[in-house]
């Protein structure tokens, strides 16, 4: 709505018509309009004139009293109306500003928790890394145990075959050093390994895991000496 224009010499003009106005007694009865429904609509261009109205000295003289009145009631009322809306407008800006900042702080609040999160999921990734590498670890330590037992338990059988072998077969194992009779270096020792494992390797139709164990005991024990 758009503003009234108004001058200090047409609100001067005003104030005054309305003092003689308030004087003056008035006798005049009201006339009844024939047309309820029309006159209501005067009234509604009368305001919508003031809306629109330049007020100045000269327009003020052209009015009747009752005109005055209503155009002072009028403009008591849009003072009101723009106040009013002033006030809405300020109060509007507070909220908006206190929304604004408690946004800001909650958006604040929001990301200080997502950076926990990420960080708090990061540690949690790296402690189950560690863990599974430990676990990796841990069962390669045990396979590795697992072997060495099940050598060792082939070894144990292997030494107890010996054991319940018999005489004639005990006395050649006893007489294991004449295998590598005639040795007397490393390489030369070497040869006579790989030869005599051909010979009595498990594989083979002449082979003896029994001898290969002599085998292998002596080759060891030259082998610390020579």
């Amino acid at each position: 709505m758009d503003m009234v224009e108004i001058t200090l010499d047409s609100l001067e003009k005003l104030e005054t018509l309305d003092n003689q106005a308030s004087e003056v007694e008035i006798n005049n009865s009201a006339v009844v309009s024939e047309d309820s429904e029309s006159a209501k609509g005067n009234t509604e261009e009368k305001e919508i004139a003031f809306e629109n109205m330049e007020i100045t000295p000269e327009t003020l003289d052209t009015m009747s009293e009752g005109e005055l009145k209503k155009m002072k009631l009028w403009l008591f009322t849009e003072n009101v109306r723009v106040a009013t809306e002033k006030k809405n407008m300020e109060d509007m800006r507070e909220r908006f500003i206190e929304e604004r900042t408690q946004f800001q702080e909650e958006m604040k609040t929001l990301n200080q928790a997502i950076l926990q999160s990420r960080k708090r999921l990061k540690q949690e990734e790296q402690f189950f890394t560690a863990k599974m590498q430990i676990l990796q670890n841990g069962f390669a330590e045990l396979e590795m145990d697992r072997k060495e037992l099940e050598r060792e338990k082939k070894a144990f059988e292997a030494e107890k075959a010996l054991e319940a072998s018999s005489p004639k077969q005990q006395n050649f194992l006893d007489d294991a050093d004449v295998l590598f009779a005639g040795v007397n270096s490393p390489m030369a020792l070497k040869k006579r390994y790989r030869d005599l494992l051909k010979i009595y390797h498990p594989d083979n139709v002449a082979g003896d895991s029994r001898v290969v164990l002599v085998i292998n005991q002596e080759y060891e024990r030259l082998s610390s000496l020579l």
